[in-house]
């Protein structure tokens, strides 16, 4: 019996198959983190009851996860060989902007879809108009009440993650 040729091992698959999974781990605990605060924040608010928390907590989760992802390679390339304090720094900023901006964006989309049946024919000025401040709208009103569904939860957890993903890049 003939035996298959034996390929040479790839050092280096391993660890960017452990450092893949890491991300994409990290980045699915950090969606759970936010889709928790956003639940614990309703609940302080007695506002549990809502047929919408499905829905919300997806749209928190998804914001989380998509945050992290594109920007745990910032963060990472802007850290690397500076000191602890700039590290966390940039942690705490992308990790921010990142989270919130990617759920503002699934807010803004998901209002978007609901207001289409009732704008005009794509790609004219009237629809461009209707676009941007429909877009505009959903920014604004997710800054208003979809914020403060970050904290005071979310906050902790930001500083517990730029706090980790500060030691994680010596």
């Amino acid at each position: 019996m003939v035996e298959p040729a034996q390929r040479p091992s790839d050092p280096t698959l391993g660890s960017r198959s452990a450092a893949l999974a890491g991300r994409f781990g990290g980045a699915l605990v950090w969606g759970a983190a936010m889709a928790l605060s956003a639940l614990l924040s309703l609940g302080l608010d007695n506002r549990l009851q809502s047929y919408h928390l499905p829905a919300i907590l997806l749209l928190y989760f998804l914001g989380g996860l998509f945050g992290w992802l594109l920007m745990l390679p910032l963060i990472r390339r802007l850290g690397a060989g500076r000191p602890a304090e700039s590290r966390f720094a940039a942690a705490l900023l992308f990790l921010t902007l990142g989270t919130v901006l990617s759920t503002a964006l699934l807010f803004a989309l998901q209002y978007r879809l609901f207001y289409a049946r009732w704008h005009e024919a794509f790609g004219t000025r009237i629809w461009a108009f209707q676009f941007a401040f429909t877009s505009a709208s959903a920014v604004y009103q997710f800054a208003v009440l979809g914020l403060r569904l970050f904290l005071p939860f979310g906050l902790v957890c930001l500083i517990g993650a730029s706090w980790r993903l500060m030691r994680r890049s010596r």
